[in-house]
């Protein structure tokens, strides 16, 4: 069985915090926490051991905006990072939204390549934006 087939997506539970807080350290712990809450982290596991994670944003609190998505080195390019998407955009349909946002550095050529093979298009950058004057390229999607 492929590494897809074998991979859960889900929304992350509490017990999921730790692993979630060490894999993304750009927000607190109780930031964390909240979001766990919310059903705006969401992971991909294979065999109880989690291997990914997505941190839903809002942006104004309403438009929908990937501020994180991280898959174990182990197990990229496998299908997860994308399996983990269809899990967003489903729930996403189904509160209503008809597009949403992610971004990636502009240094990142890879993170910009997997953004465009899975539907996105760039809208935007700005420039600057992050450590060492590095700017922000941003994309959207929308959600058929």
């Amino acid at each position: 069985m492929s590494v897809i087939e074998r991979t859960i997506v889900r929304f992350a539970e509490p017990q999921d915090l730790e692993w979630c807080v060490v894999e993304d350290d750009s927000v607190t712990e109780q930031v964390t926490r909240n979001k766990i809450v919310n059903d705006e982290i969401i992971v991909g596991e294979i065999d109880g051991q989690l291997i990914g994670y997505v941190r839903l944003e809002y942006l104004w609190s309403k438009i929908a905006y990937i501020g994180m998505l991280f898959v174990e080195e182990a197990y990229r390019r496998a299908g997860v990072g994308r399996k983990m998407l269809n899990f967003l955009e489903n729930h996403l349909k189904e509160y209503g939204h008809d597009v949403f946002y992610s971004s990636s550095q502009a240094d990142e050529p890879e993170a910009q390549a997997w953004h465009r093979g899975n539907g996105f298009t760039e809208c935007g950058m700005i420039n600057g934006l992050n450590e060492g004057g590095i700017g922000e390229v941003f994309f959207r999607k929308f959600l058929a």
